[in-house]
């Protein structure tokens, strides 16, 4: 009796890339970095982790060097890697589809918030879905939720750059 919730992506379907040969197990409550860095940490999941790749290879240009964390599992999730993380960088977005009132991100800043506080440079970025219904045209749904230019403005924010 240890049920477990599997949560996936339709968007990531069609989605393809390298897969172990053999058994594999992703362990839960283990996190990935996708990304290391030196300037922000970017937590996020799903489909909004490869919404901040394609972010950190845009910024890179800039000379924003970014690291991502995939959580993979969110409850429960990977504190340890996050804290670590954010007391390299000493900055912090995260980045979800939830809707940012309320959401596993409220969670994740509290965690930052109590165990890396020292260490933060800025505040803690939070980038979800806008607080509406969700539309009924795929074309307005699209915009509602958060789109790569909401990453990098709070990318800016923590960096206190002009943006």
């Amino acid at each position: 009796n240890d049920p477990v919730i599997y949560f996936e992506h339709k968007v990531l379907y069609p989605q393809k890339g390298p897969v172990p040969d053999g058994e594999y197990l992703t362990p839960l409550g283990k996190a990935e970095i996708r990304r290391t860095g030196k300037d922000v940490t970017i937590v996020a999941y799903s489909i909004m982790v490869q919404k901040c790749e394609e972010v950190a290879k845009q910024l890179e240009a800039e000379g924003i060097d970014v690291e991502i964390i995939d959580l993979l599992t969110l409850k429960p999730f990977d504190r340890k890697t996050i804290v670590e993380s954010v007391k390299k960088t000493h900055r912090c977005v995260i980045a979800h589809e939830a809707v940012v009132i309320g959401g596993l991100g409220a969670e994740i800043a509290a965690t930052i918030q109590n165990e890396a506080f020292y260490w933060l440079d800025a505040p803690i970025e939070r980038v979800g879905a806008k607080n509406i219904p969700v539309p009924f045209s795929p074309v307005l749904e699209k915009y509602m939720a958060a789109q790569k230019e909401d990453i990098i403005q709070a990318i800016y924010r923590v960096l206190h750059k002009e943006g």
